[in-house]
């Protein structure tokens, strides 16, 4: 199998049991990355839960015919919050955390049931290989991403960040080497969603915090966010996909602090 390929030799006997594993998916109309998300670890995990922010897409009605548990919530209190709230739901010792967009290759399964018998461990990175428009990103900063998505229940909790949160756990981390593939951006509306949805989400952040910021601020960190992703993080090595990343996150950057600076977060 290629990297890129979800097309692989059946799993391991050992990753083609349930594993003491709840999968955790937050959505919010994802009618058209659930199923193959869903699909991707039923093989293999004891329970695959999903809270829905009122899709209006008909996704909890998918997610529930491929298996899941569904759990719908009107409101949303921020990406770490509702990922505690999925945490709630899980029964299993431990959690994989996922996004709709993302898929478990077979091989990296397999590497997930061998490292849920070392007990030495209360998570796990694993590198995750990010697609742009159709096209795999190797640089941009995006590039080896190592995420912190499988840890202990009783160990692990997410912080209350209501944009870019992280996994908190209390123990030793391990890396696996598979990679999780990242369907991140399949068509440009979705990059204009994304950019709205997160600066609007991490001004609000900062005016909670009480920032305040200059009438200059929101040039300098667009301006800087593109020369980081694109010479520094070597965008440029990824040709036209680099540059259309280094200019998304020049505008997300301008885009969220022009709105704290406006006060319309």
């Amino acid at each position: 199998m290629t990297e890129t390929s979800l097309s692989a030799a059946p799993l391991s006997a050992a990753a083609a049991q349930r594993l003491p594993l709840t999968v955790t998916i937050l959505t919010r109309n994802e009618r058209h990355n659930i199923a193959e998300c869903i699909a991707s670890v039923q093989s293999f995990a004891s329970q695959i839960v999903v809270v829905d922010n009122a899709s209006t897409d008909g996704t909890a009605d998918i997610a529930r015919a491929a298996g899941a548990e569904v759990y719908v919530t009107p409101d949303w209190p921020g990406f770490g919050p509702q990922k505690n709230r999925a945490l709630s739901y899980a029964t299993q010792p431990w959690v994989l955390s996922l996004d709709a967009d993302e898929r478990v290759t077979p091989e990296l399964a397999t590497e997930i049931a061998a490292a849920l018998g070392d007990t030495s461990r209360a998570g796990y990175r694993m590198p995750r290989l990010s697609q742009f428009l159709g096209h795999w990103v190797r640089h941009c900063g995006w590039y080896p991403d190592h995420v912190l998505r499988l840890f202990r229940r009783e160990a692990g909790r997410f912080s209350d960040n209501l944009v870019h949160e992280r996994v908190i756990v209390d123990g030793a981390i391990g890396t696996l080497s598979h990679h999780l593939l990242h369907y991140s951006y399949t068509e440009a509306r979705q990059v204009e969603d994304k950019i709205q949805r997160y600066a609007r989400a991490g001004a609000k952040e900062m005016a909670l915090r009480g920032k305040r910021v200059s009438p200059l601020k929101p040039w300098i960190n667009g301006g800087w966010a593109f020369v980081r992703t694109y010479f520094l993080r070597r965008g440029f090595l990824d040709g036209a996909t680099g540059a259309a990343i280094a200019r998304m996150n020049a505008r997300s950057a301008f885009l969220k602090y022009d709105l704290l600076r406006r006060g319309e977060s």
